[in-house]
């Protein structure tokens, strides 16, 4: 009994090279339609599975390949007498290898005004199928799913065949190839009847990059990108200088993205360690730049960078003055890249910033488990927005109270942020108090924190913040309300001309 391949591939990258390479070494190919054809089409013979099931194929093709006849010849064991005598007994050859890849859904479903039916359609049913059977019976059947395996398959074959723990590594990559076909398919379907936290589960994600540690040098890591493909996003970015990301370069990148997307002016974003450093708006990138790096001079050094416009040559001249690990933009002249890239480490990132992903889900892992919830997407909401105290703020305060409002969501809890004049002056992250973290913001803006606005994450649970700002000269205040204690702050506020602005929005990040 011969060598027998059961090829069936939607991607015919590569497959007339490969079919041609297994009749060489003898074996008998069996296809199915379009892939029939294009062995065919080259002169190497190939019989179709319809000649094989004695069935033909029905139903626009959705039935071709669900029979007997193959699925027996799968997952026959080849070393068990009893099962080869059932194969006899029916008249059925085994097969010794299968490669199959499925119906494009994942490219499918990316495109834009994309119709239900047409994304359906792409669901496929016997790939999988197929797959599965091979490589649920991998002691008897090599299987390939990924045109990139081919050349090493080939060469095995070629020199004795495949060997078990070959056999059982493309299995393993099988499975996990359907996993992630089944994840698509489950979350374009839960998305269709809008069911926002389902029973069970399931992401799906691409290897992007194997890090060289995580966090620390004793942690191994690797980037993934999910499925989703949501934008903005470091995962979709090109890189046109520098070394490779480092895991907790990804993940400062990322915080900046996120601050970013809060502005349409422009705007630039200085983070350290995922909190915001310093953050400035100008009517051009190069002032907004300027403002950002005069925020803290001191803590950008060795920093990440996110720009909302293409960087210009005074820009990178003025960036390339201090060591930045990233710079991001949605583009760079070729002035700027001339005088960026001359520093050869300095890590250049081009991400797509004019279209974002309108639904993203926040997945936080726990020990055994993980959370989801939705992206805080959300600023505040106009009507909701009230002046409790008896001054009201000027059109210039209100400016920097919404201006310090976007920065504060994006820093960890507790945190104070204190801004003027188009930029931060003044961040305090993560404190255990909230007047421990106003302390801070106020001893980094110094004398500038005279008339200046300041943001809070959450509400004042007494009346010690607007004390401490009163004392350093700010004259605006936002924060959420709702503490039981809120007539503490707005008297306090009252006492000395503070003006004082509830969100009704809280925006904690732990």
């Amino acid at each position: 009994m011969g060598q027998r391949a059961l090829l069936s591939v939607s991607d015919k990258t590569g497959i007339v090279d490969f079919a041609k390479g297994l009749v060489d070494i003898g074996y008998e190919l069996v296809s199915t339609g379009g892939t029939a054809r294009s062995i065919a089409e080259v002169g190497l013979p190939v019989t179709k599975v319809e000649d094989v099931t004695g069935f033909p194929e029905i139903l626009e093709g959705r039935v071709k390949t669900l029979h007997p006849f193959i699925h027996s010849g799968l997952l026959a064991k080849q070393d068990d007498p009893a099962h080869l005598e059932q194969l006899r007994l029916h008249e059925i050859e085994p097969f010794h290898l299968v490669v199959v890849n499925l119906y494009p859904f994942e490219e499918t479903i990316a495109k834009d005004g994309v119709s239900e039916a047409e994304a359906i359609e792409q669901i496929d049913i016997g790939g999988p199928s197929m797959l599965r059977a091979a490589a649920k019976n991998f002691a008897s059947v090599g299987v390939v799913v990924e045109p990139s395996d081919y050349a090493g398959v080939l060469e095995e074959l070629s020199n004795g065949g495949l060997s078990l723990e070959k056999r059982r590594e493309l299995a393993a990559k099988v499975f996990r190839h359907t996993a992630y076909y089944d994840s698509l398919v489950a979350s374009y379907m839960t998305e269709l009847v809008g069911e926002e936290f389902p029973e069970k589960v399931t992401f799906g994600a691409k290897k992007v990059q194997s890090l060289r540690y995580g966090e620390n040098p004793h942690q191994k890591a690797a980037f993934y990108q999910t499925s989703k493909n949501e934008k903005p996003s470091i995962a979709g970015a090109t890189q046109r200088n520098g070394k490779e990301l480092s895991y907790n370069n990804i993940q400062d990148a990322n915080a900046a993205l996120m601050i970013l997307r809060e502005f349409d002016e422009p705007a630039a974003v200085a983070v350290k360690h995922m909190n915001p450093c310093g953050v400035g708006t100008g009517s051009s990138i190069l002032e907004a730049y300027q403002r950002a790096y005069d925020a803290d001079p001191v803590s950008i050094f060795g920093g990440i960078v996110a720009l909302n416009r293409e960087v210009d040559e005074q820009t990178a001249l003025l960036m390339k003055e201090i060591f930045l690990e990233i710079i991001i933009a949605p583009k760079f002249s070729e002035e700027a890249l001339e005088v960026l890239t001359a520093k050869k480490n300095l890590r250049l990132l081009e991400v797509e910033l004019s279209s974002e992903t309108e639904k993203s889900i926040l997945v936080t892992t726990v020990n055994g488990g993980f959370l989801l919830q939705d992206v805080d997407k959300y600023l505040y909401e106009e009507e909701k927005l009230a002046v409790p105290t008896k001054r009201n703020p000027t059109d210039e305060e209100m400016k920097d109270l919404l201006f310090a409002w976007k920065i504060v969501k994006h820093v960890k809890s507790n945190a104070i942020v204190l801004a003027k004049d188009g930029r931060t002056i003044g961040v305090g992250a993560g404190q255990m108090n909230r007047v421990g973290a106003a302390k801070i913001a106020l001893e980094q803006a110094g004398d500038l924190a005279n008339g200046s606005a300041l943001a809070s994450d959450a509400f004042f649970p007494m009346r010690d913040t607007v004390e401490a700002a009163a004392a350093a000269g700010v004259t605006t205040i936002i924060q959420p309300g709702g503490s039981i204690r809120d007539e503490d702050s707005i008297q306090a506020c009252d006492e000395f001309g503070i003006a004082m602005v509830f969100t009704g929005m809280r925006h904690f990040k732990h």
